[in-house]
């Protein structure tokens, strides 16, 4: 009976443990990001028509959704193993940014927002993208 109690005590603290150093308790809002002059001068070459909407939706769900979530709010299965809270698209702060700043931000990345430049190769296929981010303004 001792033997079993030490075992359920041990398995516990691991348990308790591997939660602890796992999952940050305390998500930090990102700090501001540097720019650089080339992307805040940066437009939107494709139209946000159906057709990229759609093909951006589908990126979307494979590269940005386990962190960023289904409708963009920050809140993806990955997002609460992160140190920084994602960006909620949704927001009108977002939604304001111009669209050389959010493909800086999108694809260039820094610290835990990787570099997508080589996963998504595709310039019109990044724009697009960009145009699904679009519609969780709306």
């Amino acid at each position: 009976m001792k033997r079993i109690l030490a075992l359920l005590m041990v398995f516990s603290m691991a348990i308790i443990f591997l939660m602890a150093f796992t999952f940050p308790q305390d998500q930090k809002e990102g700090k501001p990001w540097d720019i650089p002059e080339k992307y805040k001068k940066m437009e939107n070459p494709h139209k946000g028509d159906k057709r990229s909407v759609r093909i951006g939706k589908m990126l979307y769900s494979k590269h940005c959704k386990s962190c960023h979530g289904n409708k963009g709010a920050g809140d993806g299965p990955r997002a609460k193993q992160l140190e920084t809270q994602p960006n909620d698209f949704g927001t009108k702060e977002f939604q304001e940014q111009k669209a050389g700043v959010l493909y800086y931000k999108s694809f260039i990345g820094r610290g835990e927002m990787p570099n997508f430049e080589k996963e998504i190769p595709v310039e019109e296929d990044r724009w697009a993208i960009i145009n699904y981010m679009r519609t969780f303004g709306k």
